[in-house]
């Protein structure tokens, strides 16, 4: 295992550093964007009632918007299994059906077609070995 590289260490702690304080000025920056939120909002409570509104508009707004994607999810959910019952099942069982037969056409060739060549082959190759010893070779 190498041994890691100091300078990327030190490198990495300062993301981590940069990452840690970015995170802090966010959420110090949030809490006192609420607390001046606040002040101005009791300060007028007639824009108050006005914003008020118009946030629990936007709410109903955002509501319908994901109650139609929530709709639409589901159909497109329900279409997927329809295509996976529908339309790969039948293929995968087709394919089943097909490797079993091919399963069944390559024993019947062993048994029926190789097995008797390689039987022919090696009695034609002990013949040959049979006659090789009985074969006169002629001296020089």
């Amino acid at each position: 295992m190498a041994s890691p590289d100091p300078e990327n260490g030190a490198s990495s702690k300062r993301k981590k550093i940069a990452l840690i304080a970015g995170g802090v000025v966010f959420v110090l920056g949030v809490l006192i964007a609420l607390i001046l939120a606040t002040v101005v909002m009791l300060g007028d409570p007639v824009r108050t009632e006005t914003i008020r509104d118009i946030v629990i508009i936007f709410l109903a707004a955002e509501s319908v918007v994901f109650g139609l994607v929530l709709v639409i999810l589901i159909i497109q959910v329900a279409r997927l299994t329809a295509l996976i019952e529908n339309e790969l099942r039948p293929i995968l069982e087709s394919t089943n059906e097909t490797l079993g037969t091919l399963r069944g056409t390559t024993q019947f060739l062993s048994r029926n077609m190789v097995s008797p060549v390689i039987r022919v082959n090696s009695s034609v190759a002990a013949l040959r070995r049979a006659l090789g010893v009985f074969r006169v070779r002629r001296t020089r």
